[in-house]
């Protein structure tokens, strides 16, 4: 497996994509930061270009890469669910490309799974982070599904076994002063409100990121 993962290192350094597994399904990856490798995506997944992929990074340290620093109600999210299959809609880093985010803002998880942790750390920098799929299609549970989907569309497919579920990340606007979540997935709907009613119940304290 380290040698797929090396190689897989060498080919998001290339420009290349490769698929691997996650947390949750099998993610479609690119360096973030090479737009050709980010178009080849658009096109293998026949995605409509105005709508922004999420970003893979994989620790806390990488964040202020691409956003803004987290306070309040997103730190508290962050640190309770990443790693984990929480997707955090967060303010976008002044300096991140506009192709990488929607609008104002950006989508970012730390997934927790070894091969795809990995893989960004042997690159050093976000990974798109997208479901290995044509989109409207179901998500990609094994690399056969992968296979069967994309075919010979990636460089790369990395077999790491079956992925946990069908389920994908959830996702939770935290860009104001409540969340909203935008996509009710792994992380149920129950734990995202208990953890609200934890944040509200201690904002005397300030909390940000200071990256």
């Amino acid at each position: 497996m380290q040698e797929q993962i090396e190689k897989g290192v060498r080919i998001l350094k290339n420009g290349g994509v490769i698929a691997f597994p996650t947390d949750t399904v099998y993610g479609l990856g690119a360096d973030a930061f090479n737009l050709r490798a980010v178009e080849r995506i658009y096109k293998i997944k026949n995605r409509p270009s105005h709508l922004a992929f999420p970003l893979l990074i994989a620790d806390i340290s990488q964040l202020s890469i691409v956003a803004q620093p987290a306070c309040g109600i997103a730190l508290l999210l962050a640190r309770r669910f990443w790693p984990g299959g929480l997707t955090l809609v967060l303010p976008k880093a002044i300096s991140l490309p506009s192709y990488l985010a929607k609008g104002s803002t950006v989508a970012v998880r730390i997934p927790n799974h070894s091969i795809c942790l990995s893989l960004i750390r042997g690159l050093g920098a976000p990974v798109i982070g997208t479901s290995a799929n044509v989109s409207g299609n179901p998500p990609a549970l094994t690399a056969d599904e992968v296979r069967q989907q994309l075919g010979g569309k990636v460089d790369l497919i990395i077999d790491g076994g079956r992925c946990p579920g069908s389920v994908e990340s959830t996702i939770v606007d935290a860009t104001g002063e409540l969340p909203l979540i935008l996509r009710q997935g792994i992380i149920s709907l129950d734990e995202i409100e208990k953890a609200i009613r934890e944040y509200q119940n201690s904002r005397s304290a300030t909390y940000c990121f200071r990256l």
